[in-house]
């Protein structure tokens, strides 16, 4: 997802990060002419242990190149204009939240997924067609800060309805809807709790309750949010952020030393359910590598790589997060979740009433 400074960190854990794996192929920039090479454009989160790499290009025989790119909703755009030259040839990390505009504009070419019998029927939302497969799921909820709330004697919020309360006023930082994934995410929450119109109204409420709204996650958790131990310098001054039901495991698994709690917490009520998808892009040149990989990304050994890599779950039956993991960083147990048809439908124009609502 998008704890990419934390997974920036994670390097030193001997994790693959994103420059060392895009040395990885030829960096010609024309996606996999080379017959060896498969080349996957993913958004700016992907992360792999090396030796999970290592395996899927022993087996394989191909070399793997990464292009991360920015905030899922900017690759998804990016990959729809250059859909008939494409940058490579699987995309990984398009969303529930996008799925509809991804798929309207033809991005990818059904493949069944070997293994896809092994993923959760509840996550399949492209049934019978098979343009994408399912990756992983998590959560986009409210974090808070506990020492702030401790501090000051205050409860954190635990609903939407809590949100605009007076003594959570100036407390929130969200992100944008029109520009990133968690942002879309928490205002589909908001539609998902209130309804078409009740939406607007609670909107209005939290505008008036001064909530703030940066471009992207990396803005509002690392220099916004003020129980951020991943933040640079200064720690922002809002105790109350938009981010993921698994940011919690990531502050401790990456503290040193190691703290014996998370020092952030998840406001429960406000969670919406997330789900990323891969696919293989319409004009790949290497579609037999592309098939490769995505059969491998619903491999075992992948899916149970991938909760201290990426910061999400399993989608595959069997495959076991690790246990630190869902310790510090349960799924929600009842998340607002929204059908992609409904999403579909009102997406586009939700989020221009949002911006016009909220930014103006």
């Amino acid at each position: 997802m998008h704890h990419k400074t934390l997974v920036a960190v994670a390097a030193g854990l001997g994790l693959l990060t994103l420059s060392a794996l895009t040395a990885c192929g030829s960096s010609d920039g024309k996606g996999s002419a080379d017959a060896k090479t498969v080349t996957l454009v993913s958004h700016d989160s992907w992360a792999v242990s090396k030796n999970v790499l290592r395996d899927f290009e022993k087996q394989s025989g191909y070399k793997v190149k990464v292009l991360p790119d920015g905030d899922a909703g900017q690759v998804v755009n990016k990959a729809i204009l250059t859909k008939d030259n494409p940058q490579g040839d699987v995309f990984f990390g398009v969303d529930n939240t996008l799925l509809s505009r991804a798929l309207d504009n033809g991005l990818f070419q059904p493949y069944e997924a070997k293994g896809l019998g092994t993923v959760g029927a509840e996550y399949q939302l492209d049934k019978g067609k098979h343009r994408v497969t399912p990756i992983d799921y998590g959560d986009i909820c409210v974090n808070y800060d506990k020492a702030y709330f401790s501090k000051h004697k205050l409860t954190p919020p635990q609903s939407f309805d809590d949100l605009v309360k007076p003594e959570y006023k100036n407390l929130l930082v969200t992100e944008n809807a029109a520009t990133s994934s968690p942002g879309l995410g928490f205002l589909l929450g908001s539609a998902a709790e209130y309804g078409d119109g009740g939406w607007q109204d609670y909107w209005k409420k939290l505008k008036a309750n001064g909530v703030k709204v940066v471009d992207g996650w990396e803005q509002a958790y690392n220099d916004e949010f003020s129980g951020s131990a991943g933040g640079r310098k200064a720690h922002g001054d809002r105790p109350l952020v938009v981010s993921y039901a698994s940011s919690p495991p990531a502050e401790v698994i990456y503290a040193k030393p190691k703290p014996d709690t998370a020092p952030t917490g998840v406001s429960y009520g406000t969670c919406f359910r997330q789900i990323e998808f891969a696919g293989l892009l319409s004009n790949a040149k290497n579609t037999t590598g592309g098939k490769a990989l995505i059969d491998f990304l619903v491999s075992k050994e992948f899916q149970e790589d991938m909760p201290l890599n990426m910061f999400v779950y399993p989608v595959v039956q069997g495959a076991q997060a690790p246990a630190e993991f869902t310790e510090y960083g349960a799924a929600a147990k009842d998340p607002e979740t929204m059908a992609p048809d409904k999403i579909a439908a009102n997406r586009d124009q939700w989020v221009k009433s949002w911006t016009s609502l909220v930014l103006k």
